[in-house]
């Protein structure tokens, strides 16, 4: 971490001991879980937000159209899977 800062938080006892636990078990500090924890949501709430937005500038008509298209042409060699890959999966 290039730079950092302080921040006094305060949180109800019995948060900071399910945090002191969790912490424990995952082997990080308090602080390390913490700091995990809030890039975790902010990463949630940045990819609801990226969705969100695609969304918002989607065609549904268009996607319909395209996926109720007629075939085209079939595919090219490299583009099928090796013969190692048929079968069931896990084989």
């Amino acid at each position: 971490m290039a730079h950092s800062s302080n921040y006094a938080l305060r949180m109800p006892t019995s948060l900071k001991k399910a945090v002191e636990e969790f912490a424990r078990q995952d082997g990080t500090t308090i602080n390390q879980f913490i700091v995990s924890a809030v890039a975790e949501k902010l990463s949630a709430l940045t990819a609801a937000e990226f969705f969100a937005q695609r969304r918002a500038d989607g065609d549904i008509d268009w996607a319909l159209a395209f996926l109720s298209r007629e075939g085209g042409e079939a595919p090219a060699a490299d583009d099928r899977l090796p013969a190692k890959y048929h079968g069931k999966p896990g084989a």
